[in-house]
């Protein structure tokens, strides 16, 4: 019986010795060839990231429908060798909240409530064997595509309700008809792949793991407008996506899906890779035309569209990764079906990279509408150690904190712009009870400070000056006023900033205001940080009735700040205590407190 290995060679797993997994199972192959001992048939497969990046390497067994985690090359021989006796290496296997060992990856909690179709294939195909998608429906949709008239695919995106999913959700149909409509030509198609959100990394996953379906509706949105040049572009970091993507596109021109007759058809395209330097502003949509066209990557007014005057100041398109991935599927089954899944406003499915203290983190697909509560706690499986789900940042470093509790909340386009979220490209980064709400707020505007391209003072100016009084809140230099004048600053910069990097700049400040607004009163007031973050704010103190006296606490602590030996409760020497809190973080007892400076 034939059996196919597939190896999950996705940038995380890479990190973690996938490729060692995948010489040590050929060579375990190999080997048992040699000595006779071998008659189960195996082929390997290098394949996409498979989105459980924790749990990596990954290795799928087909037909058998076997998932392996945490693989090591050392297991090669016990999972060649189990596949001879039709059994399972059972200690490889998932590993859920009740101690169960789950052998199917479709009974794994993480994937079970998953609804796939922008990932619909990663992890299941070789990103670098064309046939492999072909296999598996694709280019289907291109050979539709091209006996339709340029109309009827655009009303087939239209009936499907596709908004972009780069951020903004403006509806994908309208944007392509109004860009057919012009008779200015050339016109360009142009794919974001500058994906810099803090913790995101959807577009990267696609762009490495199934290239040719955003090549595909990359060609089917030129059909539709009538471009016949397009662009690709991503982050220069993203070192395996560019590869991946340069050898699509020369499998896709060798078997004419791509150049100047594409499949006979007498229509043309030529797709090409411009790597990104890597700023975060040049995922605007100006910027990055701007950065494609060699200039400086900098936004510019939208009161011309891009759809009117792009690139070279001629009709462009420019959609985001997920926004093309979703393409072939649309007009291969038909926009109405597509507008099925979802909700009447938010069509569709969305890739989010759920991240932070999660107990499963990784990528996560499901249908638009589905609520928080079933993304962090069904499919993430709540908080790490149980502790005290506190908030959710979405959005990227743009986007808004949600707290605890409003956990219901449907996640679509409308609904978190309306508790002043966004759905942004879809990182969603959770908080426990230990995170400091005020910090997280400081960080995204120091963040977003050094991303600022600096052309127009609003967001040049106001972003600094957010971040000094943000600093000087945690530094226990907060006083009176300095809340009300954030929030003047957040309503100005929103205002008066050119692009959309500083009119969502203040969403950070904003939601954490809205909704903690405790957490900066104790900072500004009592000079205490609630959560032990702040450590000018912050003392740490044990108690010795709940000390266990197991060490760990000494062990991790990086200055030698805690004194004491085994068989008695340890202490912490104030005078050299920095705060950093990794004494609290390795106590399994809960047996350190954070305490006000003032409380000493």
């Amino acid at each position: 019986m034939k059996r196919t290995l597939l190896v999950c060679c996705g940038t995380g797993c890479l990190a973690n010795g996938s490729e060692q997994v995948v010489q040590a199972l050929e060579n375990a192959i190999n080997k048992m060839g040699v000595m006779g001992q071998i008659e189960v048939k195996a082929h390997i497969k290098r394949t996409g990231c498979n989105g459980f990046c924790e749990n990596g390497p990954i290795v799928q067994i087909l037909p058998d429908d076997i998932s392996y985690y945490k693989v090591k090359p050392h297991d090669a021989q016990d999972i060649l060798s189990a596949l001879q006796e039709n059994k399972v290496v059972e200690r490889l296997l998932y590993k859920n909240e009740n101690g169960e060992r789950i052998k199917s990856k479709l009974e794994n909690p993480f994937y079970k409530p998953q609804y796939k179709i922008a990932l619909r294939n990663i992890g299941e195909i070789d990103p670098g064997n064309i046939e492999d998608y072909i296999s598996r429906g694709g280019y289907e949709a291109l050979t539709k595509a091209l006996n339709m008239s340029g109309s009827e695919i655009i009303e087939q995106v239209e009936l499907s309700g596709l908004r972009g999913r780069g951020g903004a959700g403006f509806p994908t149909g309208r944007k392509w008809r109004t860009a057919a409509g012009y008779d200015v030509f050339p016109k360009y198609v142009v794919c974001n792949g500058d994906e810099g959100d803090p913790g995101a990394f959807m577009d990267r996953s696609i762009l490495e793991g199934d290239p040719h379906s955003v090549i595909e509706g990359m060609a089917i949105c030129a059909l539709a407008i009538g471009a016949t040049e397009g662009f690709l572009y991503i982050r220069d970091e993203y070192g395996l996506a560019l590869k991946n993507v340069n050898a699509a596109l020369a499998s896709a021109l060798e078997l004419g899906f791509l150049g100047k007759n594409i499949m006979g058809s007498g229509k043309a395209l030529n797709l090409s890779v411009v790597r990104g330097g890597g700023a975060f502003v040049c995922g605007e949509s100006t910027a990055l035309m701007a950065s494609i066209e060699g200039r400086v990557g900098e936004p510019r007014a939208k009161y011309i569209r891009s759809v009117q005057r792009g690139l070279w100041d001629c009709p462009t398109v420019l959609n985001n990764v997920e926004t093309f991935a979703n393409i072939p599927v649309i007009i291969r089954d038909g926009g109405p079906l597509y507008a099925t899944l979802g909700t009447k406003t938010s069509s569709g499915t969305k890739v989010f990279a759920l991240v932070g203290k999660v107990k499963r983190t990784g990528l996560v697909e499901v249908q638009m509408g589905a609520t928080l509560r079933h993304l962090i706690f069904d499919i993430g499986g709540g908080i790490i150690d149980d502790r005290p789900f506190k908030a959710v940042q979405t959005g990227g470093p743009s986007g808004g904190c949600i707290p605890s509790a409003m956990l219901d909340l449907p996640v679509d386009f409308d609904t978190l712009t309306q508790y002043g979220a966004m759905m942004g490209s879809g990182g969603m980064i959770v908080m426990d009870d230990r995170d400091c709400m005020v910090e997280v707020a400081r960080y995204y505007v120091k963040f977003l400070t050094e991303e600022s391209c600096g052309k127009c003072t609003p967001c040049r100016e106001g972003l600094r000056h957010m971040l000094d009084i943000l600093t000087g809140i945690c530094e226990g230099r907060g006083q009176d006023g300095d809340l009300e004048l954030l929030e003047q600053l957040c309503q100005t910069i929103a205002e008066s900033s050119l692009c959309a990097l500083g009119k969502s700049a203040p969403n950070p400040v904003l939601t954490t205001l809205k909704y903690f607004r405790d957490e900066y009163e104790a900072h500004i007031h009592n000079k205490y940080c609630p959560a032990g973050v702040c450590s000018k704010l912050t003392t740490f103190v044990i108690e010795k009735n709940k000390c266990k006296s197991c060490g760990l606490c000494k062990k991790n602590c990086p200055v030698n700040a805690i004194r004491g030996e085994k068989g008695q409760a340890y202490e912490i020497d104030q005078r050299s205590c920095i705060a950093c809190g990794s004494c609290r973080q390795a106590c399994r007892f809960e047996a350190i407190l954070a305490q006000g400076r003032a409380q000493k």
